[in-house]
């Protein structure tokens, strides 16, 4: 047991290491004069001083403050493309705009790096290569589309998919017309049934909590082939987490995951029957990080096991988005073998915002 923690001790520093590695890179390649971001350049000429001569790891970022939702609302959206990337082809992706107007952030392959690298940690046995995909979630401006039929196509397979405008859902909730709701879910449902129908080469699914329950009122997913099942949205509790794998679509690897347009996707912990459902995710470390840290101080990072605000670091070389303060609590998680850095259980809506934000309509 001993030899064992000092494996998982010397595994931790060796990731502190690369973190603080990779903030020197994120922060030479968007702080140059010549190759740099236009934002975070204009930014520099405010605070005073070189962050390539202060910024030496992760600890230092503090000297940049907190990252602005505000700042990533409206244009122009090229201030955020590093000089060195300017010939590249862009893709803009927005959030949800479930508080207020959509953020946009640019990407020109992070979408694909992290799928890649989420590819690598998914069963060959449950996602064969090969298979196809359905891809049932919200389209239109999201990275989450083009990320799943990427991930298809990175293990072989051919993506279909469904037309989905989750601000359209929104806003007949919001309106109280749960008859046209229910009738747009029905058309989304509809439009996966005659997929799973007509394509016998469709095994693996990525969709949210509310549409895989409307999807297995209408069909045995395990009847139409489905091996692996690759779930996220807000509404993925241990709740629900259990009724997935116990009622839903029991014998079908279930496999939760977190992410949003800021940070890529994060990784969950190995379904263990002792956690109790819960979830735990690590995010895509070092490309990202999160931190729990106290509500009324963003600077004082919560124990292990305490109850704290996400705050999230988004370090490639197309974005840099340092200390943002999320709209998610949950519990801080000790690393592991297989994710020698900090984790976040039982991820939830942070209850300061609960009044305020409309989430979970899909």
């Amino acid at each position: 047991m001993h030899s064992e923690n000092q494996q998982l001790t010397t595994k931790i520093a060796d990731c502190q290491r690369a973190l603080d590695e990779q903030v020197r890179h994120v922060i030479n390649c968007h702080f140059d004069p010549e190759k740099g971001t236009p934002f975070w350049l204009e930014y520099a000429g405010k605070l005073g001083f070189d962050p390539r001569n202060k910024i030496h790891g992760y600890n230092d970022l503090t000297l940049l403050g907190h990252f602005q939702d505000e700042w990533l609302r409206g244009g122009p959206i090229r201030r955020w493309v590093p000089k060195a990337l300017a010939d590249q082809p862009i893709y803009v992706f927005e959030t949800g705009g479930s508080t207020g107007l959509p953020k946009s952030r640019i990407s020109i392959r992070d979408f694909q790096i992290d799928y890649e690298q989420f590819s690598q940690r998914l069963s060959f046995e449950t996602f064969p290569h090969g298979s196809d995909w359905l891809m049932l979630g919200p389209s239109g401006p999201r990275r989450l589309r083009l990320a799943v039929e990427h991930l298809a196509q990175v293990r072989g397979g051919i993506c279909f998919l469904v037309d989905l405008d989750p601000r359209w859902v929104g806003k007949l909730i919001k309106q109280g017309k749960h008859h046209q709701f229910e009738a747009y879910r029905d058309h989304i449902v509809h439009q996966a049934l005659q997929l799973l129908r007509a394509h016998d080469n469709i095994e693996c699914l990525f969709t949210t909590p509310k549409l895989l329950e409307a999807l297995c009122e209408k069909i045995s997913l395990n009847k139409a082939g489905i091996k692996g099942i690759f779930c996220g949205g807000t509404e993925m509790s241990a709740q629900f987490h259990r009724f997935a794998r116990e009622e839903l679509v029991p014998g079908i690897d279930f496999v939760p995951t977190y992410g949003n347009t800021l940070m890529g996707l994060a990784y969950s912990k190995p379904f263990d029957p002792a956690d109790n459902y819960s979830i735990v995710y690590y995010p895509p470390n070092p490309r990202a990080v999160i931190e729990l840290v106290t509500p009324n101080n963003p600077h004082k990072t919560v124990g292990y096991g305490k109850t704290g605000r996400v705050m999230l670091t988004t370090l490639t070389e197309e974005f840099f988005m340092p200390r943002f303060l999320e709209r998610d609590e949950a519990e801080r998680a000790e690393p592991t073998e297989q994710f020698p850095w900090d984790g976040v259980q039982d991820l939830r809506l942070f209850s300061e915002l609960k009044e305020t934000v409309s989430v979970g309509v899909y």
